[in-house]
């Protein structure tokens, strides 16, 4: 199973600088109109059930759409001086009520309010409904190849063996760096869990923050990921939706929020299923070629692809001629 290597304490501190730039400079403009469709007519329980055969009982098909609509109402807005002072506001459309779950304790000073000022926001709603069903659909079926590759057991080649595991096999590691906005908690660890892998100590503080307004619910309880399905798929959706330092959203990759830079064209990095790849796991699986990851991956999009009755033929499926971000 893999690891994230860049939720390390540095690159956590700034995962999103770039999300402020692309947000702010590379958005294209929106010309198709959303998809007006209810989410189950895009995927239903039996289709569900026939892309993940083997899957663990604890993944339903009730758990991830349970999760995906308690998060369509929450919009998390994050402000930042400078590269390294955040504040990030909750919206939950539900309740209406907005509330700052992070500001950094230098946020109001004279000095920092001198500082460079950007925002961006992130609106877990436009999951898979941010443009036409078309492209909501490859989106669909790029988010459910992820973790389904994320999460599969053995290399069958049938794509059917998704979301069998709940956590890392190997969980000795604590996956704890220092971190003081999210501190470890002592004798907790944080390996990966649920169908994205989450890892690290920063990264479930500012994934509660995000899901539930607290940072502490992750923090302090881990397996909660292993232990609700409902959290274990916010989880995942958290780290679709979510920009991260230099790279964009896979969510914005695939509903074609995304304009490749100057320097992202250089180095090969294309709109596209491949570009998915590249952000969850590229500097382990990008820019050379044969590697089994980036091909499962790609096979298991076209497989849901089929599932989902539609295609992808003009699709940059696989990263290994895209160099990974530093």
């Amino acid at each position: 199973m893999k690891k994230y290597a860049f939720f390390s304490t540095l690159i956590l501190s700034f995962m999103l600088i770039a999300g402020f730039k692309y947000l702010s400079s590379t958005r294209t403009k929106q010309t198709e109109a959303p998809a007006k469709v209810p989410f189950a007519a895009m995927l239903s329980q039996k289709t569900f059930e026939e892309m993940f055969p083997q899957r663990d009982p604890f993944y339903t098909y009730a758990s991830f759409t349970g999760a995906i609509k308690a998060l369509s109402n929450i919009v998390i807005k994050v402000e930042k001086r400078d590269t390294y002072l955040f504040r990030i506001t909750r919206t939950d459309r539900a309740t209406g009520k907005s509330a700052v779950v992070r500001q950094d304790a230098d946020w109001n000073q004279p000095w920092a309010k001198a500082k460079a000022y950007t925002q961006f926001t992130v609106d877990f709603g436009t999951f898979c409904a941010d443009k036409s069903l078309e492209t909501s659909k490859r989106e669909l079926a790029a988010f459910l190849a992820q973790i389904a590759h994320e999460t599969r057991h053995g290399r069958n080649g049938q794509y059917d063996d998704g979301l069998m595991f709940l956590h890392e096999v190997n969980t000795n590691l604590p996956y704890v760096d220092k971190n003081d906005v999210y501190p470890a908690v002592p004798e907790k660890k944080y390996y990966g869990r649920g169908p994205m892998q989450i890892s690290y100590n920063g990264n479930y503080g500012f994934a509660s923050d995000c899901i539930f307004g607290d940072k502490n619910k992750l923090l302090q309880n881990p397996d909660l990921i292993t232990t609700d399905a409902v959290t274990a798929f916010k989880t995942a959706l958290y780290f679709w939706m979510m920009p991260q330092e230099q790279k964009p959203s896979a969510h914005a990759v695939m509903a074609g929020n995304w304009k490749p830079t100057a320097a992202d064209t250089a180095k090969g990095r294309t709109a596209g299923f491949g570009m998915t790849t590249n952000i969850i796991n590229g500097e382990v699986e990008c820019g050379r070629a044969n590697q089994f990851g980036p091909a499962d991956r790609a096979g298991f999009y076209q497989a849901f692809l089929k599932k989902l009755n539609i295609s992808d033929p003009n699709c940059v499926c696989t990263c290994e001629k895209m160099q990974p971000y530093e």
